[in-house]
């Protein structure tokens, strides 16, 4: 069979789209399976779960949580996230992620940010603010390499020691 210059053009063209809308599924399928990360990580922080918590890192992932130092590899961080979650269960605050998170993947990379808030048990927002994590892809899982976040609001002032009594 021969086909002609321009039906070979025609042919190549569609084949090119073709294959980018195949690459396009992939990584959307790709930044769902990274949401639905996200996703994991609020159900176990919420209910306590810090094996579960953990398991969404790299064994070698840095947490850069606000106004604490770094926090590298999964064992540190499933101990920091456990206290965290620890203090919520006990102050009866909520975490919740906003609804339009943002991401995106480059190859085994892949990334993700949006808004949270942490409410009380009446709903009232004690903080509202943003994260950033990135993730990488083993084994056909996503775990976070990095992950940050932080208040929009400034952080409270410390407390002023009490005035000394005087004798």
């Amino acid at each position: 069979m021969i086909v002609s210059k321009h039906a070979a053009k025609w042919i190549g063209a569609a084949l090119v789209a073709l294959a980018v809308s195949g690459m396009a599924l992939a990584a959307g399928g790709d930044s769902a399976a990274l949401q639905a990360v996200d996703q994991a990580w609020l159900k176990a922080f919420n209910s306590g779960d810090a094996d579960g918590i953990a398991k969404l890192y790299d064994e070698n992932a840095l947490l850069m949580p606000p106004g604490s130092p770094a926090v590298q590899g999964r064992a540190a961080i499933r101990a920091f996230l456990k206290n965290e979650m620890d203090g919520a269960a006990k102050g009866g605050v909520v975490f919740s992620l906003g609804p339009k998170p943002t991401g995106g993947v480059s190859g085994s990379m892949g990334w993700q940010s949006g808004t949270y808030t942490v409410t009380d048990k009446s709903g009232k927002v004690l903080e509202a603010g943003k994260y950033l994590s990135v993730s990488m892809k083993k084994g056909g899982k996503w775990v976070y390499v990095r992950d940050t976040w932080n208040a929009d609001a400034p952080p409270s002032p410390p407390a002023t020691p009490a005035a000394s009594a005087k004798n």
